[in-house]
């Protein structure tokens, strides 16, 4: 079945709702955006996480220093990088999710990744890429698919690709903020086709 992941939290009522509705994986972007949360904040927010669900620390282009800060306070099982990132990362023992901007990114599939997440040119857009366009056939590696998905559209993703998951932000958002029906839509849709 296609794993779950919610992206951007920053709330306790958001963090509740994910983890009521059955996500496999709750996102903390500690970069640059308007989802950024601070190490603090995001540890305080894991508390209310069981450990049937991943926490995934998102990362643009950072420095290993900065991914060793970030794990001593908050206990992330998950990095995810996008931009740029030194081998060296891999000295912290956590499996990475590769981001790559599709249409955007050259040698996709030559990173060397725990997993892979496909998305739209620019992260949290809330933009889809063009689905017919990208083969994801060539991928060695299990992926995600994010990029412009909504409660609406997220089926039709995961019959197009058979991804190992999918991600998504801004389309369980209202007005730039986690709406909790949006959320229980979404993962529905992933868990039961509806």
């Amino acid at each position: 079945m296609t794993k779950v992941k919610i992206c951007g939290l920053r709330t306790k009522e958001a963090v509740q709702a994910v983890v009521e509705a059955g996500a496999d994986y709750i996102g903390f972007v500690f970069a640059d955006s308007r989802r950024k949360v601070s190490s603090k904040e995001a540890n305080s927010l894991a508390q209310l996480i069981p450990d049937t669900i991943q926490k995934v620390g998102v990362f643009v282009s950072p420095s290993l220093e900065e991914l060793q800060e970030v794990s001593r306070e908050v206990s992330l099982d998950l990095i995810q990088i996008h931009g740029d990132y030194d081998e060296a990362c891999r000295s912290l023992g956590l499996p990475i999710i590769r981001a790559l901007a599709v249409g955007k990114d050259k040698q996709l599939f030559s990173e060397v990744a725990d997993y892979y997440l496909f998305d739209a040119p620019t992260a949290g857009s809330g933009v889809r890429f063009d689905w017919e366009a990208f083969d994801a056939q060539n991928a060695i590696k299990p992926y995600f698919i994010a990029g412009g998905l909504t409660p609406e559209n997220v089926t039709d993703c995961i019959a197009h690709f058979h991804p190992y998951a999918v991600d998504v932000s801004s389309g369980v958002e209202t007005d730039g903020k986690k709406d909790v029906d949006k959320i229980k839509a979404f993962i529905k849709g992933v868990k039961h086709g509806l």
